[in-house]
């Protein structure tokens, strides 16, 4: 059996094997002589108290033989227990042999006070015979955790001790005497009850200790298979996080060039189809940009780049963007897009309850053919509900646990209409995850036919004092004129796309696709008195440089302040953080032409402060 592969258990397969009380084992061996240092001083003690009580009264020939015997058998015992303890650990070690010479020792200890109460009960009083009585008894008793898993060699022991005992007392011939040989006898038997007894004990512990280390095994080779399993799933999260980030960065590539080339075709036509069909190519893009977002953001969340910073923010604030960005797609489709509870401060993550809050009412809308969408905040003691309720055709309870899993979509009992996108499934598990780092709980209630809500729990915030507004600058005019725009882009569709565009806003434009061109024209550009007015870079350049590597170089000979924008389609964790570090802003291909002129307007805008 290999770790990656376990069978089940069975009662076969648990049962400990048969206990086997062979002598030939090393450790069972060792156990029995274990007792040895023990059995020997407890024997020697008896000895001495059988000696003394029998001194004044049993022949002194007879003593003496028995003692003599009881030495020759003790100084057996004490020498072979000796002589093991030195070479037990020595390979060629015959245990069988040892175990043997242990059993010798057994029965010539039993048969030792077996003839010392032969010998010695009728040669003294009442004092001395119970005293001998129960010196016997007590080692038979002893013997019981040493003896009784040997049941053989215990039998003979006490029957050894036992035997000569009873007889000796019932040779008396007496009333007395007989009562006390059938006393003797049920001892003995008792004893032996009490060794068996001993010995079934001692055989379930056997039993369990085995079982114990059989399900230890087992648990073992499930735990193994189960990290194995663990760490396979790590490999494939981690294999489809690259694929997500792979394939966000390839194909973003060439739709930002379709985007880009859209718009400069729009600008050198007037032919009102040809605009038509730029709007639907824009519209195709500005969705795919969508479905590439959802993908970017599982493997942000995937990878660890998103944390939670919580603060407080006013949820006025947060509604207002929500209702200038959902209110022309609610229009569209004749519903009603409501917000109440405006006036309420919340202590989350704002970035993070924003893009949860936007799935929701994306989704909301989306499922939504009549009535309308709220979106809510409600107190609830020092809690705020932030909640998305929609009047759509509901969930229903067998795919309410299903609805937050990766590419999971409800299925409507009528199909939705062909202007609506369904995407890829994954808005509703980005709003677990990104609950999940909030702590923030997250329910659903939903009836078939009659909606959903969606509520998200945070806690409530302080006022914050509402921050001034920056004076806008006007708007970009229609042109660039005398706008002087550098653009270090690697691939060759995005790169003509963009200067396409550009010029065709008016403004002037000097493209390289290495780093080591644009530090070659900034060196003769700065003599010639030629200052660049924006900076457009994408991340990845080539095998060795990035654009920021591109704009230090630049900002080595133009100065500091020269704006720039970084356009990638890289999901690379901490572009955020490098966009702080270095003053620059981030978009994320494709990026409609609007989106990129309204950013450009913003950047020269503060430039021109």
């Amino acid at each position: 059996m290999t770790p990656s592969k376990t069978l089940p258990a069975t009662a076969e397969s648990l049962a400990p094997p048969p206990v086997d009380r062979g002598g030939d084992w090393p450790d069972h061996v060792r156990n029995l002589y274990a007792y040895s240092a023990s059995s020997l001083g407890g024997n020697l003690i008896g000895a001495i108290v059988v000696v003394i009580l029998h001194l004044e009264t049993a022949e002194r020939t007879t003593l003496a033989l028995w003692a003599g015997c009881f030495i020759a058998q003790w100084l057996y015992r004490f020498l072979i227990a000796r002589r093991f303890s030195a070479i037990q650990t020595r390979p060629d070690t015959d245990f069988r042999l040892w175990r043997r010479r242990w059993v010798v020792g057994v029965y010539a200890s039993g048969a030792t006070w077996g003839t010392a109460a032969w010998l010695l009960y009728g040669s003294g009083g009442n004092i001395q015979q119970i005293g001998l009585i129960l010196t016997i008894y007590s080692f038979c008793v002893a013997s019981v955790p040493v003896l009784a898993e040997q049941r053989t060699v215990f039998m003979v022991f006490i029957g050894l001790c036992f035997v000569p005992t009873v007889l000796a007392i019932a040779k008396e011939a007496n009333l007395y005497s007989l009562e006390l040989s059938g006393v003797l006898l049920l001892v003995m038997g008792m004893t032996a009850v009490l060794g068996r007894n001993y010995r079934q004990a001692m055989d379930r512990v056997i039993e369990l200790k085995t079982r114990t280390e059989q399900l230890l095994e087992q648990l073992r080779l499930e735990k193994a298979a189960a990290d194995e399993a663990r760490r396979a799933a790590e490999v494939a999260n981690r294999a489809k996080t690259q694929f997500f980030a792979a394939a966000s960065h390839d194909l973003r590539q060439p739709l930002h060039a379709v985007g880009l080339f859209a718009e400069a075709l729009r600008n050198k036509s007037r032919d009102e189809e040809v605009i038509q069909l730029v709007n639907s190519i824009n519209s195709s893009v500005d969705a795919l940009e969508g479905l590439f977002s959802e993908l970017l953001d599982i493997t942000k969340i995937d990878t660890g780049a998103v944390e939670s910073r919580p603060q407080n923010f006013s949820l006025r604030d947060l509604f207002a963007r929500l209702r200038l960005h959902y209110e022309p797609t609610a229009f569209e489709k004749g519903l009603d897009l409501k917000f109440r509870g405006e006036q309420h401060f919340a202590y989350a993550d704002p970035v993070l309850v924003d893009r949860i809050l936007r799935n929701l009412i994306s989704n909301a809308i989306r499922y939504t053919e009549d009535g309308g969408v709220l979106v809510s905040c409600r107190l609830r003691g020092d809690r705020l509900l932030l909640q998305v309720w929609d009047s759509g055709i509901g969930i229903r309870e067998a795919e309410q646990a299903r609805v937050f899993e990766e590419f999971y979509q409800v299925h409507p009992d009528q199909p939705l209409p062909a202007n609506q996108r369904k995407g890829l499934g994954l808005g509703l598990a980005i709003v677990r995850r990104l609950a999940s780092l909030m702590n923030a709980p997250l329910l659903l209630r939903s009836r078939p036919g009659h909606g959903t809500v969606f509520t998200l729990e945070v806690p409530l915030g302080k006022a914050v004092r509402a921050a001034e507004s920056a004076a806008s600058k006007p708007p970009l005019g229609l042109t660039l004129d005398r706008r002087l725009v550098v653009v270090v882009e690697d691939e060759p569709a995005v790169r003509d796309g963009l200067e396409v565009l550009l010029k065709g806003w008016g403004a002037t434009v000097a493209a390289f696709d290495s780093v080591s061109e644009c530090r070659h024209w900034a060196e003769q550009a700065r003599q010639q008195g030629q200052d660049p007015d924006l900076v457009i870079v994408d991340y990845r350049i080539d095998q060795t440089s990035t654009g920021i590597d591109a704009l230090l170089a630049l900002r080595e000979h133009f100065g500091a302040d020269l704006p720039a924008i970084m356009v990638t389609g890289s999901s690379t964790a901490g572009l955020e953080a490098e966009a702080g570090k270095h003053n620059f802003h981030l978009l994320i291909k494709p990026v409609v032409p609007n989106k990129l002129r309204a950013m450009i307007a913003f950047k020269l805008g503060v430039r021109s402060k």
